[in-house]
């Protein structure tokens, strides 16, 4: 076994083993600290809430990695399909286990840069917990981020990820893929990436219902101060 595969495992068992210590000890220790309320939810919803600060924890690390390696890393860029960039590779063993050969591994890392919408996905779970107004300042704020960048990481990538699918499509480099990792790798993005307009479309409706809910509220407050005037 070569030293790049064991450096593969050894960060699939320790990325398991940081994230069962995140939920089972530093998210109960962390969120008492931060958030009083915490401590008055059920143990189902505790269950959950820690479940999510692993996953803000796993997407805020995937995320970030993800984004220097597209935008620095050189072996990827010179060659998506089949350069083999190191941290890449750790950065998709992190994610999702050992991958082999280190194909399509500057792709995946693309496809991980979505994760940074996962963080104000699970905020808005835990402000719903904690039973925070509908239209808190924090709430809001939390909707309107989340929106943005739920558009940027998952739909603003679609063009030029399909782009790039176009233009590589019939090169050796593709052909060498064989039909079975074509397949999925066409497939599984086209499936996501459906499903990610879908949540896009739903969550640009809740957000553009809630600030026209509060221009409306807005309005009525100023109408009420200027009769009192």
């Amino acid at each position: 076994m070569d030293t790049n595969t064991i450096l593969l495992i050894s960060t699939c068992f320790a990325s398991f083993f940081t994230f069962q210590v995140i939920f089972h000890i530093i998210s109960y220790w962390f969120s008492a600290k931060i958030s009083p309320g915490f401590n008055n939810l059920n143990f189902k919803k505790k269950i959950e809430w820690n479940s999510r600060v692993v996953s803000t924890c796993h997407s805020l690390l995937v995320g970030v990695v993800g984004l220097y390696i597209f935008l620095f890393d050189e072996a990827g860029i010179a060659d998506p399909l089949w350069g083999d960039p190191s941290l890449g590779k750790v950065n998709v063993a992190i994610a999702s286990g050992y991958l082999k050969d280190g194909v399509l591994v500057y792709i995946g890392n693309f496809r991980l840069l979505a994760e940074l919408s996962s963080p104000f996905v699970n905020q808005r779970w835990f402000f719903e917990a904690l039973k925070y107004p509908k239209f808190s300042k924090a709430n809001v704020i939390n909707g309107i981020l989340m929106t943005v960048v739920f558009f940027i990481v998952r739909i603003a990538s679609i063009p030029p990820f399909y782009g790039y699918m176009y233009s590589v499509f019939g090169t050796e480099a593709y052909v060498r893929l064989g039909f079975l990792i074509q397949f999925s790798w066409v497939a599984t993005c086209v499936v996501l990436d459906v499903m990610n307009v879908m949540w896009m479309i739903k969550i640009s409706k809740g957000c553009i219902k809630v600030i026209s809910l509060l221009r409306q509220e807005k309005a009525r407050k100023s109408l009420q101060n200027g009769k009192l005037d």
